[in-house]
C-alpha cells in the first residue's frame, strides 16, 4: 500500500528570521533570570548571619525588581523585533552559513523548539542546493541510492567538509550511484528521528522517479546512530538495503556526553552554581541520547534523564543480510597511543566508533571496519583514505551469512 506522501516539501518555507530574533531575546531573559539566580544564592549566603532584617527586605525588592525587568524587556523587544522581520528570512537554511546556525540551534534545543512549533525544527527531509525536495521532484534521479546522514550540530552542507569533491559526487562519477543527502533536527531523540528517516525512505521508495534497486546508507557520528535506528524499525525499503557506513559513530556512547551529565548533577549542588546546572540540564533530548548510543523509545520513556546511573539501553542488532560497516579515527596514528585511548577522534573513543565497550558488543566485524589515523572527527567527512574504503565496500556485494 503506498502511503500519501508528506506535506513537508509542499508548505510555504517558514520564516525562520523572525523565529530566530524571538528565540534570541527569549533567550536572553532566560540569562538575565539565570544571573539573578546566582545573585540570590550569594544574598543567601551573604545575610545568613543577619536574618530577613529590613536591609534584606530592601535588597531583595529591588534586586527582584531590576532583574523581572530585564526579563521583561527582552521578552517585548524580541517580539517587537520578530514582528518588524516578518517575511524576510524565508531562506536562511537554504545557505550554508544559515543552516549552520540553525543546525547549532536545533542541535542545542531541537527537542524544545519542535514542542513550540517553532518555524526553528525543521522536519527531516531530503535536500538539493539546501532546499526541500520531494522523492517525485529529484533531478538526475537513478535506481542505486546513496543515503547521507549528517551528525550533531551538523547539516548536508558538512559533507563539503575541506572542500574539493565530496564522498556523494565522486560515488556518482565511480559507481553511478545517486547522492541523497538528507537533512533534520539533531536535537530530537534518535528514536524519533529513526522513525522520519523510516517514513521518509518508505515514500522515497514510493515515488522515486525510476524504481528503487538498492539503497546504501553513510552516516556521521549522530547520523550513523539515526540509520541503526530506522533500519530496526523495518520497512518496505529496508529489503533494498545492501549496505550500512557509520563514520566516527558512537555505538556505545560518548564520553564528552557523560562528563556533561555528571557535571550538571555537580553544579546542581551548589546553590550559586545551580542556574548554571539547570543551563547543562537544558541540552536537547538528541545530545541526551549520545551518552549511551540510545536508539529506540523505551530507552528514554518514563525514565529520569538526570538519574547519575543510566538504565541500560536495548541492543538493537543489526539489520540481517547487509553488510555493516565502520570508520573508526584517533587524532594520533597509532590507535593504541595512550593519547588516542583518551581522546580518540576528540568526541568519539575508538572502541565505541568500532561498537564495543567493556560491556557491549555491537556486532560489526573486524574486516569490515578500517581505523584512520592521525585525523579527527570532522575530517570523518571527507578523508582521502575514507572514500577509499567507501568506494570498495559500495562496490561489491554484501558476503551471504
Amino acid at each position: 500500500m503506498i502511503r500519501p506522501a508528506r506535506r513537508v516539501f509542499l508548505n510555504p518555507m517558514p520564516d525562520e528570521l523572525k523565529a530566530l530574533t524571538r528565540l534570541t531575546f527569549e533567550e536572553l531573559g532566560l540569562a538575565a533570570g539565570g544571573i539573578g539566580q546566582v545573585h540570590r544564592a550569594i544574598a543567601d549566603r551573604a545575610f545568613g548571619a543577619a536574618g530577613s532584617g529590613p536591609p534584606r527586605a530592601i535588597h531583595d525588592a529591588i534586586a527582584g525588581g531590576v532583574y523581572a525587568g530585564l526579563r521583561g524587556a527582552a521578552g517585548l523587544t524580541g517580539r517587537a523585533a520578530g514582528a518588524a522581520f516578518t517575511g524576510r528570512g524565508r531562506s536562511l537554511s537554504v545557505t550554508p552559513r544559515g543552516a549552520l546556525l540553525l543546525a547549532v540551534l536545533t542541535g542545542l534545543r531541537g527537542d524544545a523548539l519542535e514542542r513550540e512549533g517553532s518555524d526553528l525544527a525543521e522536519p527531516m527531509c531530503i535536500r538539493v542546493g539546501g532546499r526541500p525536495v520531494a522523492p517525485t521532484e529529484f533531478p538526475d534521479a537513478g535506481p542505486r541510492l546513496v543515503v547521507f546522514l549528517h551528525g550533531l550540530f551538523e547539516t548536508e552542507h558538512a559533507w563539503h567538509w575541506g572542500g574539493g569533491e565530496t564522498y556523494g559526487s565522486r560515488l556518482a562519477r565511480d559507481l553511478g550511484a545517486t547522492p541523497v543527502y538528507v537533512r533534520f533536527n539533531t536535537g530530537r531523540h534518535i528514536s524519533e528521528n529513526g522513525q522520519s528517516l523510516s517514513e521518509l525512505l518508505d515514500e522515497v521508495v514510493a515515488e522515486w522517479p525510476v524504481p528503487v534497486e538498492q539503497i546504501a546508507l553513510v552516516g556521521h557520528s549522530m547520523g550513523g546512530l539515526v540509520a541503526r535506528s530506522a533500519c530496526c524499525l523495518g520497512g518496505e525499503w529496508t529489503s533494498l538495503v545492501r549496505h550500512t557506513v557509520t563514520l566516527g559513530t558512537p555505538h556505545t556512547g560518548a564520553p564528552l556526553e557523560s562528563a556533561v551529565h555528571y557535571a550538571a548533577a555537580a553544579l546542581g549542588a551548589v546553590g550559586e552554581t545551580r542556574p548554571l546546572a539547570g543551563f547543562l540540564r537544558r541540552r536537547s533530548a538528541g545530545i541526551r541520547d549520545l551518552r549511551s548510543g540510545s536508539l529506540v523509545d523505551e530507552d528514554w520513556r518514563d525514565r529520569d534523564p538526570e538519574a547519575l546511573r543510566a538504565a541500560a539501553c536495548k541492543e538493537v542488532p543489526l539489520l540481517e543480510g547487509v553488510a555493516h560497516h565502520f570508520v573508526a579515527a584517533t587524532i594520533t596514528s597509532s590507535a593504541s597511543h595512550p593519547v588516542a585511548r583518551l581522546c580518540g577522534d576528540w568526541l568519539v573513543l575508538q572502541p565505541s566508533a568500532s561498537g564495543r565497550s567493556r560491556t557491549r558488543v555491537i556486532g560489526f566485524r573486524d574486516e569490515d571496519g578500517i581505523h584512520v589515523g592521525g585525523a579527527h572527527h570532522l575530517a570523518l567527512l571527507n578523508h582521502p583514505a575514507v572514500y577509499e574504503q567507501l568506494l570498495a565496500w559500495l562496490g561489491r556485494a554484501p558476503r551471504s551469512g
